[in-house]
């Protein structure tokens, strides 16, 4: 059931123009929930700042099944190269994976993000704060050149990541001829 409610809620909020706080729902009990890690993280809202600036280009899929094929995440197509912590947290990885360089970082309550291809010198076990740089994009994996990929579980279970973004960005129309 909570599943098929964030489906809906990421129909929604991809067909909205700007929803200022959009990911704010259930940040009282994550916020609440952080009492198992240290407190220099545990000040953030429950929203997420995004990781890198650009535009999505690839949307999150979900899969039919837990071992069905879909894209548990979303692909921003990046602006810069600088990559930062949507959210304060713990990193609990940080190297290759197969053929992408990744970082995941907990952030209490069950919630975590992935972060690929992106290169950085941070070490398991690191605090890291909302909005603060933890690494660079890199070249790997399944996105394409250019693009972050970005994953959030929370329970071990993926769900979209719009939903825990802050502001989803205005649609921009462009001219078709």
């Amino acid at each position: 059931m909570r599943t098929a409610a964030r489906a809906v809620l990421a129909i929604v909020l991809l067909a909205a123009t700007a929803l200022p706080g959009a990911g704010a729902a259930g940040s009282s009990a994550r916020a609440a929930a952080r009492a198992d890690l240290p407190a220099a993280i545990t000040t953030s809202e429950g929203t997420w700042d995004w990781p890198a600036t650009g535009l999505v280009v690839v949307p999150y899929r979900a899969p039919a099944h837990a071992y069905g094929a879909g894209h548990r995440g979303i692909d921003i197509l990046a602006s810069h190269d600088t990559v930062v912590a949507p959210d304060d947290g713990v990193v609990r990885f940080a190297g290759t994976v197969v053929d992408r360089p990744l970082l995941t970082i907990d952030h209490g309550a069950g919630l975590v993000s992935t972060l690929e291809p992106v290169r950085t010198d941070l070490a398991p076990g690191a605090v890291v704060r909302r909005g603060e740089a933890v690494g660079h994009l890199a070249a790997g994996g399944h996105a394409r050149p250019g693009a972050l990929h970005l994953g959030a579980r929370e329970d071990g279970e993926y769900l979209n990541p719009l939903l825990l973004l802050d502001e989803v960005p205005r649609a921009i129309l462009l001219p078709c001829c």
